[in-house]
């Protein structure tokens, strides 16, 4: 006998989002984005007090992508932005093909952008270029749009998605300390919206083979940490923010030294807004003015 397992968000799902004809896409209602306008807010009273802001487009340099790493860490997941090309006549050729029922997509060829895959990777080359990082250090608060090409579509998994993060960029204890107070005040804003969470070493979903063995390297390094929140079920939580420490990776990629002439390291935390929004809705419904008063105050809703 088969049994059909029945996922607690999808009673919720059409108070929240349209479908767009493409698993992971969704349209945003007006109640979806009020949360989002309260996130965003709550968060924002967590900046660190010298951050710069950015907010960054939803596509980025290719060239960039590669020389970052993530085209070989990650090639499943990356978004390539690819267009038609050539003289009017060349192109009109094949868009009249497309109407006659054949395929136009063969056509398109790679540009220079790629989808944005997560909102920290244009700040390093903007650093790089500022010169050598004073002591103490640099924050940031930066968003952006973002793309992963998602096997799994199930909700909560989205593959067009809003992310947010405070990034560190100085010596090694500046951000490691950075890094390990965000995990206690990580903790303290979710008790703020009466989410129940849990705190674990991760991995980042790496490629292949070898990918594996730089998972397990990564969890044994304690250099990622998620915390979980329930939305789907209980018994496989959902991963809502991260809290990332990369070394000297993008350090070195980017020729960033500190004041005393060594490679800077960075570390950043991470924000899914889309799916701290949700965490919400799974937790507490979809009638407002039925959630805990702390958690109204939190997000002035």
């Amino acid at each position: 006998m088969n049994y059909v397992t029945h996922n607690p968000v999808d009673s919720i799902a059409h108070a929240l989002f349209r479908p767009m004809g493409v698993g992971g896409v969704y349209a945003r209602t007006g109640l979806f984005e009020q949360v989002i306008d309260g996130l965003t807010a709550l968060i924002s009273r967590y900046r660190p007090s010298d951050a710069e802001i950015f907010k960054f487009p939803p596509v980025m340099s290719r060239e960039q992508v590669e020389r970052s790493g993530y085209l070989k860490s990650f090639p499943h997941l990356l978004g390539c932005v690819n267009c038609l090309h050539g003289t009017e006549s060349e192109i009109r050729a094949v868009v009249d093909s497309a109407g006659a029922g054949k395929d136009w997509v063969g056509a398109l060829r790679a540009t220079d952008l790629v989808l944005a895959p997560a909102a920290c990777y244009p700040i390093y080359p903007i650093v790089a270029a500022r010169g050598p990082v004073w002591r103490g250090g640099l924050r940031f608060d930066v968003t952006c749009d973002c793309f992963r090409h998602e096997s799994s579509h199930e909700l909560g998994r989205f593959q067009s998605f809003r992310m947010r993060e405070y990034v560190c960029i100085g010596a090694p204890d500046e951000v490691v300390d950075f890094r390990e107070r965000w995990k206690i005040r990580a903790i303290e804003l979710t008790n703020q919206l009466a989410l129940p969470h849990q705190t674990t070493a991760a991995s980042d979903p790496f490629f292949g083979r070898a990918g594996k063995m730089m998972a397990v390297s990564q969890i044994e390094q304690e250099l990622k940490f998620e915390l979980l929140i329930p939305i789907n079920s209980a018994e496989n939580p959902t991963a809502c923010m991260s809290f990332n420490y990369h070394q000297a990776h993008f350090g070195e990629t980017w020729g960033i030294e500190t004041a005393e002439g060594g490679v800077a390291h960075t570390a950043c935390v991470a924000f899914g807004m889309d799916r701290l929004a949700l965490a919400v809705f799974a937790t507490h419904g979809i009638t407002l003015e039925t959630w805990p008063g702390p958690v109204r105050a939190a997000l002035s809703v």
